[in-house]
């Protein structure tokens, strides 16, 4: 879907579709470049990541393998609740594995902070953060990431797998959502 079909829900848009193909390239460039020799898993969030884990894995040039899990802080409201819910674990065993969780956003670091704490906790060689975005003025719990695209306002923002209940993930850009539409 392209942010002509929903301007009206739309404050401005942030990140182009290209941009963000240019972007999520750089990053596994990135991604590549560190962990050059070595055996990799990245571990998508499911739903929001599905687009960004997708993009930025076709442009690596290596293999790689991919894993998914599902966990849950914010039920269908625009904050995050706080308490974490693993939905769906991950199917591979990670223990002495190279561990790169890829995430769409964070937020208040509440999901994340978690998720990075259970996943060390099952002995891997590493454990790091690749997201697109982040919002460093609504970070509530210190989260060391390694990899980020873009830092941006403490704003709603829907497009690329973010959604707002369940629309706009397919969205091709990353807009700022209208306080009309959510309120």
């Amino acid at each position: 879907m392209d942010s002509a079909h929903v301007e009206n829900d739309l404050v401005n848009v942030l990140f182009t579709e290209a941009q963000i193909q240019e972007r999520l390239g750089e990053l596994a460039a990135r991604i590549e470049d560190d962990y050059a020799g070595k055996d990799l898993l990245i571990v998508g969030i499911l739903r929001g990541a599905v687009m960004v884990m997708a993009d930025m894995a076709r442009s690596f040039s290596r293999h790689l393998e991919m894993d998914w899990m599902a966990v849950s802080s914010y039920g269908s409201g625009t904050k995050s609740s706080g308490v974490v819910r693993i939905l769906k674990d991950l199917d591979t065993d990670i223990s002495g594995r190279h561990v790169i969780i890829v995430d769409e956003i964070i937020d208040t670091g509440l999901t994340l902070s978690w998720l990075t704490s259970n996943l060390t906790s099952r002995n891997p060689a590493s454990v790091e953060i690749c997201t697109l975005l982040r919002k460093p003025e609504a970070l509530q719990m210190p989260v060391d990431v390694k990899y980020v695209g873009w830092d941006i306002p403490n704003e709603f923002v829907v497009g690329y797998g973010l959604d707002y209940k369940e629309q706009y993930r397919n969205l091709r850009d990353i807009g700022t959502l209208a306080p009309h539409v959510y309120s």
